[in-house]
């Protein structure tokens, strides 16, 4: 009989099984992590993080094997979108390929900025590592999935996830009060996707986004104006996934629970919520273009628009009174998704290419970001306000330059990725004919080197002469915060001054 179990799971495995590998082994892992907790000292709890490490290791390997299986099968058959299995419900491609490498990349720095952070919090539980492997493999399969049962498990079981993270801290009332947000947005977002779900199948019977795709190019072919996307009741469901997607990626005016989640979040949490999350929803938000929306795009390039538009303003106009840091960080990741969102209005290559390449620089340049924050963390005494962050320079030189590389890149700042991310963008609207949003987005950019100079400006600031003599500790920064930060900033500059292979894997994720 055991024989005949190894047999039916290799079989798996090497079939269907093989698509969904890189999930199946952080399941394992964070399963791992949750066994062997038990049986850790509290001096040895380092082990859960190492374990988490070793599994986004196994993952990513596998996503390189699955790569070369999909070269292989596109130089046999060039037509082929590319590993398609489980009842045509989940796809490898190298949009999947492209934003699982984000999400395992964003998890990994969160495992490495946490590990002393946790000891500080003295909460060294698997359980926190082990949700933050979950949470990666339900945006995997929300990116993977071309069955709309996929997607929402994925979206369920990082909403589970996300939720459970965002009440480990040990201010029971800051718990309280980001689960309860988090739990009211992912109540949100799943309602609206789950209703505009139920109205595609009503549509087109058939629950498989790739047919619904192919169902929209026949009748465009036959002549049915935008594939028949703007007859009742199809407005409708695309309308419901939007506001599903937006409650997601904090684009205003959805925004309202996320600069309260951020600020009651514990710090390496509300990290992972404003990269990894909102890369989620990004990346499902550009699935859903790719096969719904652009049939219809001259109709939607009006809500891309306005939901820009809001968000920077809303984003901007908010950072800039802002007194605690990581509102300010929230205000400004919403400004940020505006930004991006600009890359769907233009639409064209250089949109969708300026996207993704905006999307793979911003998990860095906020890890970072977020990751200073981490770092200076104390015990008993953190950085909440922007007067804390005075006389950093002070105290400690090298993170306060590490900040202000951040803070540039978050800015849009030459050398840094951030100035080619919206550099790009901003060339594709002007490609679009769209010369008034190219300077409006210009304009928002420039509010945005403002309230991120203030951060800066705030590091930099010499102690008074009336002041005390600092008396803060010497910040300790472990080895995994030492990579971590390593590896952001050498994106943060690297994707700046030499983009072309950065852009390179932007264009990959469209096979373009």
């Amino acid at each position: 009989m055991i024989h005949t179990l190894i047999n039916v799971v290799r079989g798996f495995l090497s079939g269907d099984g093989a698509l969904i590998l890189p999930e199946m082994e952080l399941v394992l892992f964070a399963c791992g992590v949750l066994l062997i907790d038990r049986w850790l000292a509290a001096n040895e709890k380092y082990w859960n993080a190492l374990l988490a490490l070793a599994g986004t290791a196994f993952s990513g390997f596998t996503l390189y094997v699955q790569h070369g299986k999909m070269q292989a099968l596109r130089e046999a058959n060039p037509e082929s979108p590319g590993l398609l299995g489980l009842h045509q419900s989940v796809l490898v491609d190298p949009f999947f390929l492209f934003f699982a490498a984000l999400f395992l990349a964003a998890t990994a720095l969160i495992v490495l900025l946490s590990v002393r952070y946790q000891e500080m919090e003295e909460d060294g539980r698997g359980a926190y590592y082990a949700l933050l492997l979950f949470a990666c493999v339900g945006m995997m399969l929300m990116v993977s999935g071309v069955a709309l049962i996929a997607v929402f498990l994925g979206l369920e079981v990082m909403g589970l996830s996300c939720f459970l993270l965002a009440g480990f801290s040990r201010s029971e009332q800051r718990e309280k009060r980001a689960a309860r947000s988090y739990a009211f947005l992912w109540a949100s977002s799943s309602f609206a996707l789950a209703g505009g779900f139920l109205m595609l199948y009503r549509s087109y019977q058939t629950a498989n986004l790739g047919r619904m795709g192919a169902i929209l190019e026949t009748r465009l072919d036959n002549g049915v104006a935008f594939g028949g996307l703007t007859a009742w009741p199809a407005p409708l469901a695309l309308v419901l996934l939007v506001v599903g997607v937006f409650f997601l990626i904090d684009a205003a005016p959805l925004h309202w629970f996320a600069p309260g989640i951020y600020d009651s979040a514990a710090t390496p949490v509300a990290a992972y919520l404003s990269m990894a999350t909102k890369t989620a929803g990004l990346a499902l938000l550009l699935r859903f273009f790719s096969f719904l929306f652009v049939f219809a795009h001259q109709k939607w390039i009006h809500v891309w628009g306005g939901a820009a538009i809001v968000s920077l303003l809303w984003g901007n106009i908010a950072a800039l009174r802002q007194t605690s840091v990581k509102r300010l960080l929230a205000y400004g990741s919403i400004a940020q998704t505006g930004f991006i969102l600009l890359g769907l209005v233009a639409g064209n290559e250089a949109g969708l290419s300026g996207m993704m390449y905006y999307l793979g620089v911003n998990i860095f340049m906020t890890a970072g970001a977020f990751g200073i924050l981490i770092v200076l963390k104390q015990r008993d005494a953190a950085v909440t306000q922007l007067t804390d962050l005075n006389g950093l320079f002070q105290r400690n030189p090298a993170v306060a330059l590490l900040l202000l590389v951040f803070m540039m890149s978050l800015a849009g700042i030459p050398p840094t990725a951030g100035f080619i991310g919206k550099y790009y963008i901003v060339k594709a609207l002007l490609a679009a004919l769209h010369p008034e949003l190219a300077a409006f987005a210009v304009v928002n950019a420039l509010l945005g080197v403002y309230y991120y100079g203030r951060v800066v400006a705030h590091a930099l600031k010499k102690q008074r002469a009336d002041a005390p003599p600092l008396e803060a500790p010497a910040l300790t920064i472990s080895s995994g915060q030492t990579v971590a930060l390593t590896v952001a900033v050498f994106v943060s500059l690297a994707a700046g001054l030499y983009p072309e292979p950065f852009l390179r894997m932007a264009r990959y994720a469209f096979g373009q």
